[in-house]
C-alpha cells in the first residue's frame, strides 16, 4: 500500500494544527527572545551608565572640596580628625550628605589631608586605607558597619601654590579621597534598566495581538488560493492562473499546476488505455464467443475439436493483445523521465538474444548485424528495448516458418543512426502509414495484432526523439521497419 509523502510507516494519526497559530508562536517567540536580549542589554547598559555617573559624581565632589577655602592646618599630624576639623567643614558635610534619600543623590564618604595632615574623616575609615593611594579612580575592598564590599574611590590633590590656593590658604597642599556607597550605585543601575525594560514588557501583549492580526491578514491570499484549488476540475483540464500577486504563491501555483498536468496526463493515459482495450479486444472476444457456440452446437467431433482449437488460438491472441496494451500503457507512463546515453548495438544484441529461442521454436532464423564501435543515442533504455522487442516479436510471430529476420544497427555518412528489423516473410500488409491505432493488415483472415504493436513502437519513437518508418526491404528482404535518429539526437 502506498504511503503518503512525508508520512512514515510507523507514524500514527496526525492531529491538524492551526497554521496561523504556528506562525504566531514562532513570531511571538522571536519577539520574546528579542525582549530578553533587550533586558540583558539594558541591565548591562544600566550598570555601565551607573559607573559612569558615579565616577563623575566622585570627581565633582573631590573638586568641590579642593576648591573650598581652608584655614591653615594644625601642626599635630595623625590626631583625631574630629578634633582638627576647621571651621566650615561641618557645614560642607551637610551640603554633601544631607539631602532626601534617592538613588540619584548618593551619600559620600570623605577623607581630607592638608599638608599631609588628616583634617577630615567623615566615616572613620582611615585605618582601613593603604599607606599610599594613587591619584584617580580605583576600587577598594572595605568593611563598614560590619559589611565588607567593594567601594568606588577617587583620589585627587591640589598642587602646593596652585590655582586652588586662596588668600586665606596660600601654598597649602590638599589631598582628598571620596567614597561612593556601592549599594547606591547598584540601585541606580537597576533603576536605569527598569526604565528601559518595563515599557517593553507592557508592550508585549500589544505586540502579540498585532502579530496575530497581521498573520491572519497575511494568510488571506493563501486561503483564497486554497479555495481556487478546491474548485479545480481536473477532468475538464482546468489549471490555476500562473500570475499571482506574490512570488511565493507563484512558486506554489507552478508546482500545483505541474502536479495537475501529471494527473491530467495520467487520466488521459487511462482513457486511451480503456479505448485501446475496447477497440483491440472487441474482434478477438467476438470470435471467441462464435467459436465457443460452434463447439457447443456442432454435432461432429471434428468440428468441435477445430472450434476448440480456434478458441485456444483466439484466447492466446487476446492475451497477446492485452500484453501489448499493458506495454503501451507502461511506455506512456515512463515518458518524461530522465534520458541517458543508450548503446544501440548492446541493446540490439540483448533483444536478439532474448528472441533466439522463440525463433527456433517457430522454425525461423534471426540474425544481428552491428558495427564494431558503440553507437549512442540519448534516450531511455527501457522504452527503446520495448520498441525493438515489439518489432522483432511481430516479425517472428506474423510470418510463416522459414522466415529470415535481420536486426541491423548502422550509421550513414551524415551521422544518421538507423535501427531496423527486416524479414523476407510472405505477409503482405496495407500501404497505410504507421499511425496510432492503424492495423496494417490481416493474417489468415484474423486480426494480426500488428497494429497495436506498431502503435506502441510509434509512441515510443516520438517520446525518444526518433522516427518510425516502414520501407521496402532490399533483397532478400520484403519489408523493413526502421527507427531513425537524426544527427542532433545521436551522441558522439
Amino acid at each position: 500500500m502506498e504511503q503518503p509523502v512525508g508520512v512514515g510507516r510507523e507514524a500514527g494519526p496526525v492531529t491538524a494544527r492551526s497554521f496561523w497559530r504556528y506562525l504566531w508562536a514562532w513570531a511571538f517567540g522571536a519577539v520574546l527572545a528579542l525582549w530578553m536580549l533587550l533586558a540583558g542589554l539594558s541591565f548591562s547598559t544600566g550598570y555601565h551608565e551607573a559607573d559612569e555617573i558615579g565616577d563623575g559624581l566622585l570627581v565633582s565632589a573631590a573638586q568641590l572640596l579642593l576648591n573650598q577655602p581652608w584655614p591653615s592646618a594644625p601642626d599635630a599630624p595623625g590626631v583625631d580628625a574630629g578634633l582638627l576639623q576647621p571651621a566650615g567643614i561641618e557645614s560642607l558635610s551637610q551640603v554633601l550628605n544631607e539631602h532626601p534619600s534617592m538613588v540619584y543623590s548618593p551619600v559620600f564618604h570623605v577623607l581630607l589631608w592638608v599638608d599631609d595632615r588628616l583634617v577630615w574623616d567623615s566615616h572613620g575609615v582611615h585605618a582601613q586605607l593603604p599607606q599610599q593611594l594613587p591619584l584617580g579612580h580605583q576600587t577598594l575592598r572595605l568593611t563598614m558597619q560590619g559589611s565588607t564590599q567593594e567601594w568606588r574611590v577617587y583620589v585627587a590633590q591640589s598642587p602646593r601654590g596652585g590655582p586652588q590656593a586662596s588668600g586665606a590658604d596660600p601654598g597649602n597642599l590638599r589631598r582628598v579621597v571620596v567614597f561612593l556607597d556601592p549599594a547606591r550605585r547598584e540601585a541606580l543601575a537597576d533603576d536605569i534598566a527598569e526604565h528601559i525594560v518595563l515599557p517593553a514588557l507592557f508592550f508585549l501583549p500589544l505586540a502579540a495581538w498585532m502579530l496575530a492580526s497581521a498573520i491572519r491578514r497575511g494568510l488571506l491570499p493563501l486561503k483564497r488560493l486554497s479555495g481556487q484549488i478546491s474548485t479545480l476540475d481536473i477532468d475538464a483540464g482546468q489549471m490555476l492562473v500562473p500570475q499571482q500577486p506574490y512570488q511565493e504563491l507563484g512558486v506554489t501555483v507552478q508546482a500545483i499546476n505541474h502536479l495537475v498536468q501529471r494527473l491530467q496526463a495520467q487520466l488521459e493515459r487511462e482513457r486511451r488505455f480503456a479505448a485501446d482495450v475496447a477497440h483491440e479486444l472487441r474482434t478477438p472476444l467476438t470470435a471467441l464467443v462464435l467459436q465457443a457456440r460452434l463447439a457447443s452446437d456442432s454435432p461432429l467431433a471434428s468440428d468441435k475439436t477445430q472450434a476448440l482449437k480456434a478458441v485456444e488460438q483466439g484466447a492466446r491472441q487476446a492475451a497477446r493483445i492485452l500484453s501489448q496494451l499493458l506495454d503501451l500503457a507502461r511506455a506512456q507512463s515512463l515518458q518524461g523521465e530522465q534520458c541517458d546515453p543508450v548503446d544501440l548495438c548492446a541493446l540490439a544484441h540483448s533483444v536478439v538474444s532474448e528472441h533466439a529461442a522463440l525463433a527456433h521454436e517457430l522454425g525461423q532464423d534471426i540474425a544481428l548485424e552491428v558495427p564494431n564501435q558503440a553507437l549512442l543515442v540519448n534516450g531511455q533504455a527501457t522504452l527503446l528495448a520495448l520498441a525493438l522487442r515489439n518489432l522483432v516479436d511481430n516479425a517472428l510471430r506474423h510470418n510463416p516458418a522459414g522466415t529470415f529476420v535481420e536486426v541491423r544497427v548502422a550509421q550513414d555518412s551524415a551521422g544518421t543512426l538507423r535501427l531496423s528489423v527486416s524479414d523476407d516473410g510472405s505477409e503482405r500488409v496495407s500501404e497505410a502509414p504507421c499511425g496510432p491505432g492503424t492495423a496494417p493488415g490481416l493474417v489468415n483472415g484474423q486480426a494480426s495484432g500488428l497494429g497495436i504493436g506498431l502503435t506502441l513502437v510509434e509512441r515510443i519513437a516520438q517520446s525518444q526523439g526518433a522516427q518510425l518508418l516502414r520501407e521496402p526491404g532490399a533483397g532478400p528482404f520484403g519489408k523493413r521497419f526502421v527507427l531513425i535518429w537524426q544527427t542532433s539526437s545521436s551522441l558522439a
